[in-house]
C-alpha cells in the first residue's frame, strides 16, 4: 500500500515542474504530516496531493483497489471502493450524497477535466448511484439545502481499526490556506469530537453547603 504512506508525496500533476507552487506545496505536506489528527490535502479531481500518518492509519485495513484507493482520489474511494462503508459511518447518507454534490461541482468548475470526466462516466455506468446522482442528489439538495454538502464543520461517524478508537463523531475542518486554494487544492482534517464540558458538568451532582 505504497499510496496509503502517510508524509509527502509527488504533487499534483496540474502544478507544472519547476515552478514556486510546486515547492510551496512540497513543504506544505510536511504542515500536514504534522497534524495528529487525520488531515490530507486534495486538488480540484479530488487527487490526494499530501497525506499524514493519523490518515493512513485510518485506512489501513482497506483492501486494495484498481482505482479507488483513499490515498490516491478521495472522491473515488468514497463513491467506488466496497471498505468504504467500514471506515465511513452512514456512508451513502452522510458521505456518498454529499461526495455526489461535490463531484457535481467541480464538474461544473472544471468541465472539461478527464480525470473528473472520468469520474463522472463511472457514476453513470452504476445504475443506483447514476439514479442517485440524476434523481437523489437535487431532492436530497431541496430537501436539507446547499449547506448540507459541504464538508467544513461536518459532523460524520468514522470506525477507525483501531479497537481503542472504534466509532466515533469526529467534525470535517477545511483548514485550507489563501495560497493552497488560489492553487486549487484544499485541505481537510478529521477532528474526532470529545464529550463537551458543559455535558460532563450537566451530569455533576451539585450539593448545596450544609449550614
Amino acid at each position: 500500500m505504497a499510496h496509503q504512506a502517510g508524509g509527502r508525496r509527488p504533487v499534483s500533476r496540474s502544478v507544472p515542474e519547476g515552478c514556486e507552487a510546486r515547492a510551496y506545496l512540497d513543504d506544505y505536506a510536511a504542515v500536514v504530516e504534522a497534524a495528529p489528527f487525520p488531515s490530507f490535502v486534495v486538488d480540484h479531481r479530488w487527487d490526494v496531493v499530501a497525506a499524514n500518518d493519523a490518515f493512513a492509519a485510518l485506512f489501513a485495513q482497506v483492501r486494495q483497489h484498481p482505482t479507488a484507493m483513499p490515498g490516491d482520489n478521495f472522491l473515488r474511494f468514497v463513491l467506488f471502493h466496497p471498505d468504504a462503508g467500514r471506515v465511513l459511518g452512514e456512508h451513502e447518507p452522510a458521505w456518498c450524497l454529499p461526495m455526489l454534490a461535490q463531484l457535481k461541482t467541480a464538474l461544473e468548475g472544471y468541465c472539461h477535466d478527464h480525470g473528473l470526466q472520468a469520474i463522472r462516466r463511472d457514476v453513470a455506468r452504476d445504475p443506483i448511484m447514476e439514479a442517485a446522482y440524476r434523481q437523489g442528489l437535487p431532492h436530497w439538495m431541496r430537501a436539507v439545502g446547499e449547506s448540507a454538502a459541504r464538508l467544513d464543520g461536518a459532523v460524520r461517524l468514522l470506525h477507525h481499526p483501531d479497537p481503542r478508537r472504534g466509532t466515533a463523531e469526529c467534525r470535517v475542518v477545511d483548514e485550507t490556506p489563501p495560497l493552497l486554494r488560489d492553487l486549487g487544492h484544499r485541505r481537510l482534517t478529521m477532528i474526532p469530537r470529545q464529550p463537551s464540558a458543559a455535558r460532563r458538568a450537566h451530569l455533576t451532582v451539585v450539593r448545596t453547603p450544609q449550614t
